[in-house]
């Protein structure tokens, strides 16, 4: 059977199944109401694209500088990345936030207008910890053996970590910082708390101002959706890209 009819043949049975269970409810839509705010969820929507680029970018980096302590031959380096990465792991989002912004944010006195900044740091921290043994993991699953041979045959330390080690870690982290990066950008509703108006926070607005629960949630599920499907898509060209036979 082709790729793609499988692909078709579950999304229509997925679609059947969802068309039975709303057509089942005994309840009347209001889109009408909830189209009239339409302004609010784009607005919305383009401040999750913005929010969670930056976080992207910065976990990456977060992650990437934390992995290179944690295989650091200094015991105080790696222990500082060790306890980082325990400590944000070990804890929930939700009360890093909540930390983030009415302790450490109250005590530097930093303005309201500066919860923006404190949200993509806070978010960037706790997704970096899970790059950051990502990045580990795939970093030391290169068998020592390939490394010593680039050595032997005059690689530099640079031109070894770009042509032996970097090639093969990105092939086998990819998977997995992809699935890290869609969840970041989901874990970006949580913002919501701090009264960031990002896509949750306005879809919350709109379902205490119109009393449509339904129909103020089921656009963000979509334009969740919107974010990540893209993103999974690219993970899986690149993972084909950098695709190669071991020798």
């Amino acid at each position: 059977m082709p790729r793609w009819l499988a692909y078709l043949i579950v999304l229509a049975l997925l679609s059947a199944a969802g068309a039975w269970a709303f057509a089942s409810l005994d309840m009347n839509w209001n889109w009408g109401v909830v189209w009239d705010y339409r302004a609010a969820f784009w607005q919305g929507w383009w401040m999750t694209v913005l929010l969670s680029l930056a976080s992207l970018l910065t976990s990456s980096l977060i992650g990437v500088t934390a992995a290179m302590m944690l295989r650091s031959s200094m015991p105080l380096v790696q222990a500082a990345a060790r306890v980082y990465v325990e400590l944000i792991r070990g804890t929930p989002l939700l009360v890093q936030l909540l930390i983030g912004w009415y302790v450490v944010a109250a005590a530097l006195r930093m303005g309201t207008d500066q919860r923006y900044l404190v949200g993509v740091l806070v978010l960037s921290l706790f997704s970096g910890a899970y790059m950051a043994e990502i990045f580990r993991g795939g970093l030391d699953a290169i068998p020592r053996a390939q490394i010593d041979s680039a050595r032997a045959i005059g690689l530099t330390p640079w031109q070894t970590l770009g042509l032996v080690v970097l090639p093969q870690a990105v092939r086998i982290v990819l998977p997995s910082v992809a699935g890290q990066l869609v969840s970041l950008i989901k874990d970006s509703s949580l913002l919501s708390v701090i009264s960031i108006a990002e896509f949750t926070f306005n879809a919350r607005n709109v379902n205490s101002a119109t009393y449509s629960t339904l129909e103020s949630y089921l656009p963000l599920a979509v334009g969740y959706l919107a974010l990540t499907l893209p993103l999974s898509a690219l993970s899986r060209w690149l993972e084909r890209r950098f695709r190669y036979e071991a020798a």
